[in-house]
């Protein structure tokens, strides 16, 4: 991979486990982006890093202090990071704009880059049905939700809020993947916009689909796959990173 690369990642849901089960795959997150500096010009977050993350006006969840000074390194470093927020961290705030440096990004993002024009979101809300999940979106990201939810003390709000995320966040990992449905229902309307590549998150699988030069990926997740799509010379792939670095990675047909 050379250092002209857009490198894409999601769903590290990291703070979902004990620290001591999550402390190897928190390591192997740190590795890959400490290796990114002379890998890639820039970083693409679509959401769900964190399990829940919730900024207080005086305090953030401490146990992701490893990855925070991470990413703060890239940053030093002039690597450009973005960061759309997921159906889990979609409280993200001041904190990772001001202090780490990450620009930050609600909702579809839409970006030409090497000759391609791309269409990434986090995934979620994205098929067709789950009314219910919809109107609470909106109900949780209403500043009187957050306004609401400061009033709880840190060490009850955040253990709250993580229990309920792992419930959602287990249920959706027992699914299975329907590919052609989100073929149909997300990849094909973008691409009848115009876009030659889109990408999404949330699902926790790898799939990817190609018609008639245009590509769709979805990236798996830093729980059990590792898995990143690189863009490079304008072409599109999948990568899983391991404790030796990259390595191709299997997708569903």
């Amino acid at each position: 991979m050379s250092a002209e690369a857009v490198v894409f990642m999601s769903d590290a849901h990291l703070g979902a486990e004990s620290r001591e089960r999550e402390a190897p795959r928190e390591a192997l997150l740190v590795d890959f982006l400490e290796n990114l500096p002379a890998r890639a010009s820039e970083l693409i977050v679509l959401g769900d890093l964190f399990d829940f993350w919730f900024e207080y006006a005086s305090s953030i969840p401490r146990r992701h202090f490893r990855v925070l000074s991470a990413l703060a390194e890239l940053r030093r470093r002039g690597l450009p990071i973005t960061y759309l927020g997921g159906n889990h961290d979609f409280w993200v705030g001041s904190f990772l704009r001001d202090e780490v440096g990450v620009r930050l990004h609600d909702g579809a993002l839409a970006m030409d880059a090497q000759g391609r024009r791309l269409w990434i979101h986090h995934g979620d809300g994205l098929i067709g049905g789950d009314i219910g999940y919809k109107v609470l979106k909106k109900i949780l990201r209403h500043p009187a939700s957050v306004a609401l939810y400061r009033t709880i003390h840190p060490d009850l709000g955040i253990p709250f809020a993580s229990w309920v995320s792992g419930t959602s966040r287990h249920s959706r990992d027992q699914r299975v993947l329907d590919g052609e449905r989100l073929v149909r229902e997300i990849a094909r309307p973008r691409f009848a916009e115009g876009f030659d590549g889109v990408m999404v998150g949330h699902f926790h699988q790898v799939f990817e689909h190609h018609e008639d030069g245009r590509d769709f990926f979805v990236l798996g997740d830093w729980i059990q796959r590792f898995s990143y799509a690189v863009l490079e010379g304008g072409a599109l792939r999948l990568e899983r990173w391991t404790e030796s670095g990259p390595a191709p990675v299997r997708t569903s047909p």
